[in-house]
């Protein structure tokens, strides 16, 4: 708990604090590996750090258990999920549908603006992909060229869904350490989207179809990661 305490001192709180906001603070522990699997939110401690009642911090456990990232067991706690297979197995093929669902979508809505955003997130990229230790770089820009598209969808149940969606993606990776790139293969597929989306007389399905793919190669080779590790276990 010690570099969670640490992250709660960066907000500079004052003694009454929403529920919504500490549920953030509390996601990101969780996103960047701060809090781990099976750990668990302890009421009291968490308390005093945030210096909340007990109100604001059992919403916060809630909103945390609506998207998935705590588990409240009656007269035990609450705890940070463990991730199964199966969440990961679910997780890339829904994802790959509804993100290819949101590119098709997008195909006729992308605006000259969004475009110009995404070239630069493509930009971003290819800058980060041809040079050392840059994966970081790359994964910002990564994620913010998928948000772009998605948002260009302009479905509310669409981007709502695969915002939850992503962020496990985020969280299964930071937790399991999976921080394999493949640049050149990864901007061939994005270079592709975006020319796709550039040309107004594009098949819908067809991106829908590469942005599937995409996502559920991305499967196959984070379940490989997964069995080498359970070998050299």
């Amino acid at each position: 708990m010690d570099n969670l305490r640490v992250k709660i001192k960066e907000h500079d709180f004052q003694p009454a604090v929403l529920g919504e906001k500490v549920s953030q603070i509390l996601k990101d522990a969780i996103l960047e590996g701060i809090l781990k699997q099976g750990d668990q939110l302890l009421e009291v401690e968490l308390q005093k750090q945030f210096r909340i009642s007990r109100s604001p911090l059992r919403e916060a456990f809630r909103n945390l258990e609506k998207i998935g990232l705590v588990v409240i067991v009656p007269r035990k706690g609450t705890f940070v999920k463990a991730i199964t297979e199966k969440d990961i197995r679910e997780n890339f093929p829904v994802r790959a549908t509804l993100e290819g669902l949101a590119a098709r979508e997008a195909c006729s809505k992308i605006t000259a603006e969004e475009l110009k955003d995404l070239r630069e997130a493509f930009k971003g990229m290819k800058s980060a992909g041809q040079k050392k230790d840059a994966a970081e770089v790359y994964r910002e820009h990564h994620h913010r060229f998928h948000k772009i598209f998605i948002k260009a969808s302009q479905n509310d149940t669409l981007i709502n869904i695969l915002r939850t969606l992503r962020m496990h993606r985020i969280w299964y990776y930071v937790s399991y350490q999976y921080y394999r790139e493949n640049y050149s293969e990864g901007l061939a597929v994005h270079e592709n989207i975006l020319r796709l989306l550039e040309d107004r007389d594009s098949d819908e399905k067809e991106i829908e179809k590469v942005i599937r793919d995409h996502i559920e190669n991305h499967l196959d080779k984070f379940l490989r990661y997964l069995d080498g590790r359970k070998e050299m276990s």
